[in-house]
C-alpha cells in the first residue's frame, strides 16, 4: 500500500522504514529540509540497531522523503501521524503539532483516506483530529480516524516493530479496520518472516503477532496504561531493593522468587538507578493529567515518579558513603544514555547523576558507546570523554556503571583492577556478580545486594599506593 508517515523523528523514522521493509511504498514527510537532505544522503540521525541497513536497502525505492504534506496525502492511502507530543509546563501533552498536521491534511483529502495516530497521545485525541479535519473543509465521509499506538523500545525498536508482542488498532468503522489489516498483513500472515532477508527473529518473539482491534479511545488508553504499568514495575522493584539493602537481603534472589510467578513474570524486575528516556517520564505525567481531567486522582502515578526520582538520590548517597568526600575525586563513568543500545540522553538518570557529581566537585571521565556527542551538548566542558571503558577507569578513585550496555558487562576484571587507583566499582545496573567481583579483589557496591569489600578495604589498596579509602 501507499503510506505517508508524517514526522521523521524516532517513531516516524522507524515506522516508515519498517513499513518499507514490509513491502509498502512509503513517503516520509517532514518540514525540516536539512533533516530530509541528511536522510536522503544516507545519514541516520539516531543510534538504532538494523535501522542503517534497512534505510540503505530501501532509500529512494520503497521509502522516499518529502516536505510536501498535502501532496503526500493525495498520493497515499493511509497517513500516519508521528510528530512530537512533548510535555507542557503543566505536565500534559502538547498536541499543537498534531493539530497543525490535521489542519494541513484537511486540504488534501480528495478520496477515501485513513488518518492514523502513531504519536503517543491522550484519550479523545482521535476525536479532536477528526473535528479539526472536518472544520477545515474535509468531507466527513472521505476519511476515517484510527489509533495505532507504538510499543517501541529504544535500542530494539526495529525488531519491536517487525516482531511485536501485539499490534493494537483502534478504529470506529469496519472499512478502516480492513485497511489496517492489509497494512499489517505481511506480519499477521507470517509472510514477512519467511523471507530470506527478514530482520533476524529476537528471543521470545511470537510469530505471527496478535492483532487486537479496539475502539480508538481504548487504543489511546492502552499506550499510556502500558507505559505507566511498566514504570510502576520498575519503581516497585527499586523500592524492594531499598528494603533489601536495609535488611541485608539480596534483591536478585527476591526477583527470581517473585518473577517465577507467571502472573508477574521476570521482565522489568531490574533494580537500578531508575527509568528515563523520552517515553516513561512524559507519558506518566500525561496519563496523570488525563486522569485528573477526568476527575480521578491517580496518586499511584505520583508515587511511581517519586520513587524513581528518589532512586537517583539513593545512588548518589551510596557514592558518598563509599568515597566519604566527593570534592576533587576522579570518577570513571560508564554510560550516559538512559539505557543501553541507544544514544538518547533525554531524562537519562546517568546524565542527571553526572550533573550532580559535577556540582559536588568531582572530575568525571566518561565513556558511552553511542551517546557522548549528545552528552557534550548538555554537560559542561570540564567532563572528559574517552575512547573506551578502560580509559575511563584509568587512575579513577572509583568506577561508576550507569548504563547497561552489553560492552560494560564483559570487562576484563584483572585489567580493570590494575587501571583503577582504588579497586572500587559502584554498579547502578547490577551487571556483575558480587562474588565474582570480590574474587577479583574489588570492593563492589550494587543496588539491593550486599556489598563486597576487599580484605584491605580500610588500608592501602595496592603496595604502590599510599592512599587509604
Amino acid at each position: 500500500m501507499r503510506i505517508a508517515v508524517v514526522g521523521s523523528g524516532y517513531v516516524g523514522l522507524v515506522t516508515g522504514t519498517c513499513f518499507a521493509d514490509m513491502g509498502h511504498e512509503v513517503l516520509l514527510v517532514d518540514n525540516n529540509d536539512q533533516k530530509l537532505a541528511e536522510l536522503g544522503s544516507g545519514d541516520v540521525p539516531i543510534h538504532e540497531r538494523f535501522l542503517p541497513e534497512l534505510l540503505a536497502r530501501h532509500r529512494g525505492k520503497k521509502i522516499k522523503f518529502s516536505n510536501d504534506l498535502q501532496a503526500a496525502v493525495r498520493a497515499c492511502d493511509a497517513i500516519f501521524i508521528a510528530v512530537g507530543t512533548p510535555a507542557t509546563d503543566r505536565g500534559d501533552a502538547d498536541l499543537s503539532y498534531v493539530e497543525s498536521v490535521a489542519r494541513e491534511i484537511a486540504g488534501a483529502v480528495d478520496s477515501y483516506k485513513i488518518v492514523v495516530e502513531k504519536s503517543t497521545v491522550p484519550v479523545y485525541t482521535s476525536q479532536w483530529i477528526r473535528t479539526v479535519i472536518i472544520r477545515n473543509g474535509a468531507n466527513p465521509a472521505s476519511f476515517d480516524l484510527a489509533s495505532n499506538p507504538e510499543f517501541l523500545r529504544e535500542g530494539t525498536a526495529v525488531t519491536d516493530f517487525l516482531y511485536p508482542d501485539r499490534i493494537v488498532v483502534g478504529v470506529e468503522s469496519d472499512r478502516c479496520a480492513q485497511v489496517l489489516r492489509e497494512i499489517y498483513a505481511p506480519l499477521t500472515s507470517g509472510d514477512y518472516y519467511s523471507r530470506a532477508d527478514a530482520i533476524p527473529r529476537p528471543d521470545r518473539a511470537q510469530i505471527p503477532p496478535r492483532l487486537i482491534i479496539t475502539s480508538t479511545r481504548s487504543a489511546e488508553l492502552i499506550k499510556h496504561a502500558s507505559n505507566a504499568f511498566l514504570a510502576m514495575k520498575i519503581s516497585f522493584i527499586n523500592a524492594v531493593a531499598s528494603i533489601c539493602e536495609s535488611v541485608g537481603a539480596n534483591v536478585q534472589q527476591v526477583c527470581d522468587g517473585i518473577g517465577s510467578d507467571s502472573r508477574i513474570g521476570p521482565r522489568f524486575l531490574n533494580p537500578g538507578i531508575g527509568y528515563g528516556g523520552s517515553c516513561f517520564p512524559k507519558d506518566l505525567m500525561a496519563f496523570r493529567a488525563v486522569a485528573k481531567e477526568c476527575g480521578y486522582d491517580f496518586r499511584l502515578l505520583d508515587e511511581v515518579m517519586r520513587i524513581n526520582e528518589d532512586q537517583r538520590h539513593r545512588f548518589l548517597k551510596k557514592v558518598r558513603s563509599v568515597l566519604w568526600t566527593l570534592r576533587g575525586k576522579r570518577l570513571g563513568v560508564l554510560g550516559l544514555a538512559f539505557k543501553g543500545g541507544t544514544d538518547d540522553i533525554r531524562e537519562s538518570p546517568a546524565i542527571l547523576l553526572v550533573q550532580e557529581l559535577l556540582r559536588e566537585g568531582c572530575h568525571i571521565c566518561a565513556h558511552d558507546p553511542a551517546a557522548m556527542d549528545r552528552a557534550k551538548e548538555v554537560l559542561p566542558a570540564s567532563v572528559e570523554y574517552t575512547s573506551g571503558p578502560y580509559e575511563a577507569a584509568t587512575g579513577a578513585d572509583a568506577l561508576l556503571i550507569l548504563t547497561e550496555w552489553e560492552e560494560f558487562a564483559g570487562l576484563e576484571l584483572d585489567r580493570l583492577r590494575n587501571l583503577l587507583k582504588y579497586p572500587i566499582v559502584i554498579d547502578g545496573r547490577n551487571l556483575y556478580d558480587p562474588a565474582v567481583m570480590s574474587a577479583h579483589g574489588f570492593s563492589y557496591y550494587s543496588v539491593g545486594r550486599p556489598e563486597t569489600l576487599t580484605e584491605d578495604s580500610t588500608a592501602a589498596v595496592r603496595p604502590d599506593k599510599r592512599h587509604i579509602f
